[in-house]
Formats: C-alpha cells, sequence, structure tokens
C-alpha cells in the first residue's frame, strides 16, 4: 500500500529549522551575556584590587611624608644643638682671650708708644694712642703683623699730629694714630704658631 503525505513538509521542516536556529541564537545570547557578565566582574575585581593597592600606596606616601617631615625637623635641631655647641666651645676656648690680648699688646707695644684706648668688635680690635715719632707707629705696625699669632692684617687708619702737655711750659707736637688689627680665636692662635714652630724646624 503506497503512502502519501498530504501534509506541507516543507512548511514544517522550514518552521523546524527557524525554531532551532531561534534556539541557538537564544543560547548564544545567553552565553554572550554570561561571559560578558564574567568578564565585567573579573575586571571590577580586578579595578577594586588596584584601588585597594592604590589606597594603601597613598596610606604608606603619607606616612612617609610625616616621617620624612618629621626627620627635616630632627635635622634642624641637631644643627641648631651643633650650632648652640659650637658657640660654647668657642666661649669655652676664647675665655682666656681678653688675657692672651693684653699680654700680646705689652710685647709687641715698643718703646715710646702708649696707648689711650681700645676697643674690640667681634673678632677687629681697634687702638688708638700715641708716639714719639712715625718710625715707633711703623714698628707698631709690624709687631703686630710678623711677631705674634694672635694677631693679624694690622691697617692704619689715621696718623695726625697732636699736642702734649708734658709740664705746663714744655708741649710736644707727636703723632696721634688709630689702627685696627684681627684677634686671633685660640684654636687660631695655636694652628698659626703650630705652623711657625713647624717652617722653623725646616
Amino acid at each position: 500500500m503506497i503512502l502519501i503525505n498530504l501534509l506541507p513538509h516543507r512548511e514544517v521542516a522550514r518552521k523546524r529549522r527557524r525554531e532551532s536556529f531561534q534556539a541557538v541564537m537564544l543560547l548564544s545570547a545567553i552565553a554572550g551575556l554570561l561571559i560578558a557578565g564574567a568578564i565585567y566582574l573579573w575586571f571590577q575585581t580586578m579595578i577594586e584590587n588596584q584601588q585597594a593597592r592604590n589606597g594603601f600606596i597613598a596610606s604608606e606616601t603619607a606616612i612617609l611624608d610625616k616621617q620624612i617631615k618629621e626627620i627635616a625637623n630632627i635635622e634642624e635641631e641637631i644643627t641648631a644643638l651643633r650650632a648652640r655647641q659650637k658657640a660654647v666651645e668657642d666661649l669655652q676656648a676664647d675665655r682666656n682671650l681678653p688675657v692672651h690680648m693684653l699680654n700680646e699688646l705689652v710685647l709687641q707695644v715698643p718703646d715710646g708708644v702708649y696707648l689711650t684706648s681700645l676697643a674690640q668688635t667681634d673678632q677687629v680690635v681697634t687702638l688708638k694712642g700715641m708716639a714719639q715719632s712715625n718710625e715707633r707707629v711703623s714698628e707698631l705696625l709690624r709687631n703686630l703683623s710678623d711677631n705674634t699669632p694672635w694677631f693679624s692684617k694690622p691697617q692704619l687708619g689715621e696718623i695726625v699730629t697732636a699736642n702734649v702737655s708734658l709740664s705746663a711750659r714744655d708741649q710736644r707736637r707727636v703723632p696721634s694714630f688709630t689702627l685696627s688689627f684681627h684677634l686671633a680665636r685660640s684654636a687660631e692662635a695655636k694652628k698659626a704658631a703650630d705652623a711657625a714652630g713647624s717652617a722653623r724646624k725646616k
């Protein structure tokens, strides 16, 4: 017996293919959404991790900045303490400086010269006095320059003629001078004395 299919089989096959295609497309869309969601979540996790790292680095940087400021303050305090220590050491080393200065002046001022005033500003000493002649003033300058490690750089400020009354009837005209020189600190004088001693030995 011959069976004849009178149903529209092409239409049924086409419908079946269309439904399977739609199912495949739907599954593909769902799979794509799942993949996209997974990628999004992965990137979101990476971003959160990186933000956490950035926050940690920022907090550590803030701590380091604070420590750097503290170190800078400590260095300033150390510098100030060293300056104070040096000032105290200089004061201790120079406490006998006036004695050395007066002792050296007694040795270096030649006969025929007498001093009328003495003033000191920092390490510069200014002398005023009178002499029997200009040659005595020159000798004083040479002595201050060459004969002692305590004095250096003598400079004659001025020299003028002044009247000196030796008695009611005896008046003389003598040179009146002003000069200045540098007073060495104890450490400088010691170093200069050692250098001079070494030069003499050679």
